[in-house]
C-alpha cells in the first residue's frame, strides 16, 4: 500500500489472530444453527449416505465378474433398501408392541403412582412435589407418550422417502467414484487415504456394532423370558436398536424392561433385571467390544458421550446413531488432512504419532 512501511499495510489488509478466531467461531455458530434448522432433510441424507456407503462394497465382487455398472449399481441400491426396510420393520413391530402393552397394565400403573405418591410424602416431601413425581406413572399420561411415539414412527415415513431417494442418486453418484483413487494419485493422494481410512472404519465400527448388538440383545432377551417378563421381543429389539447409541443407549434399553418388572413382579424381577443388564453390558460392552472397535474408533470416552448430546440436539433422536460416524468425518476432514493436527488428534483419542515430515 503506498505510504505506508513495509508490512503495515498487509498487516491492516489481513486479520489479527483474535478477530479470526472471533469469525472461526461465528461461521460454527451459523454453520450449527443452519444444521439444526435443515435437521428434517439433512437427517435423511446422512442417512442415506450411511447406508450407501455400508452397501456400496457389493458392487466390487460384481464387477470383477464382468457385471455391467448399472446392474452393480442396482444390486447396492436393492442392499440398501433391505437394510431400510429390516430395520423399519424393527421399529414397527415394537412400536405397535409398545402402544398395544401399556392399556393391558392400567391398573398396575395407577397401584405404582399411588405408591411412589405415598412414599414420597411419608419421606417428608410435599403433597404436591408427590403428586407430580408420581404422576409420571400415571396411565393415560403413559399411554400418551405412546402416542407421540406411533405418531413420529409415522412421520417418520416422509424421511424415509427422502432416505428412499437420496439412495438411488447416492449410489449412482458412489459408482463414478471408483477411479478417483488413480485419476487424482499424484494431487491428493492425501485426501484420498483418509477419506478411505475413513470409510474403512465406519463400516468396520457399524458391523461390529451390528453383531455385538445382536449378541447383547439375545442375552437380555434370554433373561428377559426366564423371568416371565411381557412382550420379550419388543425388550429385545429396543435393546438391539439402541446399541447403536453409544454409552447411554444401554440406560434407555434398561429402563422400559425394569419398570415393568417392578410392575409386573416387585422389587426382586426388577432388581435381577437391572443386574443382568448391568452384567451382559458391562463385559460385552466393556471388556469384549472395545478390542474389536479401537482400530476404527479411536475416540476418547468423553469426546463420544459428548458427540452423542451434541448431535442428539442438533439433528434430532437420528443424531443420536449417526454420532459416532458424522464426528469420525469431521476429525478425518479437519484433523486427519492436517500434518501438523497430530496433537488435536491426540487430544480427540486418535494416538496418532507426529509427522516426521
Amino acid at each position: 500500500m503506498p505510504g505506508l512501511p513495509d508490512g503495515q499495510g498487509s498487516s491492516r489488509a489481513g486479520f489479527s489472530p483474535a478477530s479470526r478466531v472471533l469469525i472461526t467461531l461465528a461461521a460454527t455458530t451459523v454453520a450449527i444453527v443452519g444444521l439444526h434448522l435443515g435437521r428434517e432433510l439433512i437427517g435423511p441424507f446422512a442417512v442415506g449416505a450411511l447406508v450407501v456407503l455400508v452397501a456400496h462394497p457389493v458392487r466390487f465382487p460384481l464387477e470383477r465378474r464382468g457385471v455391467p455398472s448399472a446392474v452393480a449399481t442396482a444390486a447396492v441400491i436393492a442392499v440398501a433398501y433391505l437394510i431400510l426396510i429390516v430395520i423399519g420393520a424393527l421399529v414397527v413391530v415394537a412400536v405397535a408392541q409398545f402402544v398395544a402393552l401399556l392399556p393391558s397394565y392400567a391398573d398396575q400403573f395407577n397401584a405404582a403412582e399411588r405408591q411412589v405418591t405415598e412414599t414420597l410424602s411419608s419421606l417428608g416431601f410435599s403433597a404436591d412435589s408427590a403428586a407430580q413425581t408420581g404422576r409420571l406413572l400415571n396411565p393415560e399420561k403413559l399411554i400418551g407418550v405412546a402416542a407421540a411415539i406411533s405418531s413420529g414412527v409415522l412421520g417418520a415415513g416422509t424421511s424415509f422417502f427422502f432416505v428412499f431417494a437420496y439412495i438411488v442418486f447416492m449410489a449412482a453418484d458412489a459408482a463414478g467414484f471408483s477411479g478417483m483413487a488413480e485419476r487424482f494419485a499424484a494431487t491428493k493422494a492425501d485426501v484420498i487415504g483418509v477419506l478411505a481410512r475413513y470409510v474403512q472404519s465406519v463400516r468396520r465400527y457399524l458391523a461390529v456394532n451390528t453383531v455385538f448388538g445382536a449378541i447383547v440383545a439375545a442375552l437380555d432377551g434370554v433373561v428377559l423370558v426366564m423371568l416371565g417378563l411381557p412382550a420379550p421381543v419388543l425388550w429385545v429389539i429396543l435393546a438391539f436398536v439402541t446399541n447403536y447409541i453409544p454409552n447411554i443407549g444401554f440406560v434407555i434399553a434398561l429402563v422400559p424392561p425394569a419398570l415393568l418388572a417392578l410392575l409386573t413382579g416387585g422389587w426382586g424381577p426388577a432388581l435381577t433385571v437391572v443386574v443382568a443388564y448391568c452384567v451382559i453390558n458391562l463385559v460385552m460392552q466393556t471388556f469384549i467390544q472395545p478390542k474389536f472397535v479401537s482400530d476404527a474408533v479411536r475416540l476418547s470416552l468423553t469426546l463420544t458421550f459428548a458427540s452423542v448430546l451434541f448431535w442428539g440436539v442438533i439433528l434430532g433422536p437420528i443424531g443420536a446413531v449417526l454420532a459416532i460416524p458424522v464426528t469420525l468425518f469431521l476429525r478425518a476432514l479437519l484433523l486427519e488432512t492436517d500434518p501438523d493436527a497430530s496433537w488435536a488428534r491426540w487430544v480427540t483419542g486418535d494416538r496418532a504419532e507426529p509427522s516426521t515430515d
